[in-house]
């Protein structure tokens, strides 16, 4: 991800500004009334709709496209926000706006909020058919992001799709309780309001009904609001898709690396060891029938999986060496990762791998404790926890003077969004299996009570969800 943001219809602006005198921007002076013409037969209703030439540059228009499938509103300034499905929305900053000298086609620039990157919007009065649909628009429509790369498709004119549009024609009515809210928020960042403020509320997201985190040590299970103690101690928590099972690893030595990944089973109550004694790390598979870990085998750590059925029939499942592993991208390809390299290792094809400086930037410093999660629905985005290389001015620090974050990262644009703020200490970041969710530990070690925030993937929502740290979804 509103679970994929390409909802807009559109219809003509341009056909409509000359009943909506707010839509203005200039006053030409007195003409002299011109001969009247002898009218012309009207379009054939199957005929590209017509927008009257104005030498005004196009405004409240949606533009969409496919393959991949996007949307962008070019509102009053200019491009206000771009939307493509399986990520979240981008905001763009408007800039100036050219014409051609045919004064049929406009570029208008923007910079991406999040990175900076540039952003060209070309826009050129023809007609323009949707490549699925083959419904006719007025204007074809061209993006040009830094980042992204093309992205072409048709526009339309929409105006009752733009707030300013709907409040200078009184569409919209606002309350007297909402004049007394704008009074209150003076004080606070008007410019970032400003560019939150063309991003729709998410409201089709699910609250997760399945949960495991850390509590004093102990390994809690939530599951439709009943908590369950599951084990006195435990770490790498891991909850199955149905909801059902809690995987996680026991230490079984204070001085030494031995390791247990247990099975809890919350129909029966009972756990049961799955794999030891150096092992740890483990995910469950997308159809739950298997574990993907880590075990060592004397020099390196490798990943293995076994049935849950039988774990005796564990068995390498890559000879790659790697530090961590991150969790399935499909049913037979994980994500794992040394100091250097992220890895996509698979059953059925050669390993793909990315540096990890390409994901972590100048900004942010590799460490085998940070984790890596692909979103649920687009293995393409990655939600990553991480340690500044530098710390930003004023920020919470734990005993090495570090603060953690976590950001997104795009595989194929190399795009990074940076999600936490310089004001919290946030570690180990998850999906929500909807994948409009991430929760995250909120709280510096050894310094501050950890507890379990949410905020939704476009950075809004933020808000306290549950005591304890390290939580994770199932369900």
């Amino acid at each position: 991800m509103r679970a994929h943001p390409s909802r807009i219809v559109c219809s003509s602006l341009l056909a409509c500004s000359l009943s909506f005198s707010a839509l203005a921007f200039a006053q030409t002076p007195p003409q002299k009334p011109a001969p009247k013409a002898p009218s012309k037969p009207a379009a054939p209703a199957d005929s590209p709709i017509q927008s009257p030439v104005s030498h005004h540059f196009p405004i409240l228009i949606i533009a969409r496209g496919n393959e991949p499938f996007w949307s962008l509103r070019l509102g009053m300034k200019g491009p206000e926000r771009l939307d493509r499905f399986g990520y979240p929305p981008i905001i763009l900053d408007p800039a100036d706006t050219t014409a051609d000298d045919s004064g049929s086609a406009w570029t208008y620039h923007a910079k991406d909020d999040a990175t900076n990157a540039d952003v060209a919007v070309k826009v050129s009065r023809e007609a323009c058919a949707d490549t699925m649909s083959g419904a006719n628009s007025t204007f074809k429509v061209v993006v040009q992001h830094a980042q992204i790369g093309e992205l072409t498709g048709c526009g339309q004119s929409e105006p009752e799709k733009f707030p300013e549009f709907r409040k200078k024609n009184q569409l919209d009515m606002p309350d007297e309780t909402d004049d007394k809210d704008k009074d209150k928020e003076k004080d606070k960042d008007k410019e970032k309001e400003k560019k939150l403020a063309v991003l729709d509320p998410i409201t089709n997201f699910h609250p997760p009904v399945a949960v495991a985190y850390l509590e004093a040590g102990r390994v809690i299970f939530s599951r439709s609001a009943i908590k369950k103690v599951v084990a006195p101690s435990g770490t790498e928590l891991a909850v199955s898709h149905d909801g059902k099972k809690v995987l996680y690893t026991r230490s079984d030595s204070k001085t030494g690396p031995e390791r247990t990944i247990v099975l809890y089973d919350a129909d029966t109550g009972h756990s049961r060891d799955l794999a030891s004694p150096n092992v740890h790390s483990a995910f469950w598979s997308p159809d739950d029938s298997r574990i993907a870990f880590l075990k060592y085998d004397g020099k390196v750590w490798q990943v293995w999986t076994l049935p849950v059925a039988d774990p005796e029939k564990a068995a390498p499942f890559s000879p790659q060496p790697v530090d961590s592993l991150h969790g399935w991208i499909s049913p037979n390809t994980v994500l794992a990762s040394d100091m250097q390299t992220a890895w996509w290792l698979s059953e059925d094809k050669p390993p793909q791998s990315t540096p990890l400086k390409d994901i972590y930037g100048d900004t942010f410093q590799i460490m085998s404790s940070d984790t890596i999660r692909p979103h649920p629905l687009n293995s393409d985005l990655l939600l990553v926890s991480a340690y500044y290389l530098n710390t930003p001015t004023g920020a919470p620090v734990d005993a090495m003077s570090l603060n953690s974050t976590f950001f997104l990262y795009e595989v194929k644009s190399h795009r990074r969004t940076l999600l936490g703020t310089p004001d919290t200490f946030a570690r180990a970041a998850e999906w929500s299996r909807d994948g409009l969710q991430i929760f995250f530990t909120r709280g510096v070690p050894g310094k501050s009570v950890l507890a379990t925030f949410r905020v939704f993937w476009d950075s809004t929502g933020l808000r306290s969800y549950s005591p304890g740290s390290y939580l994770v979804v199932g369900k």
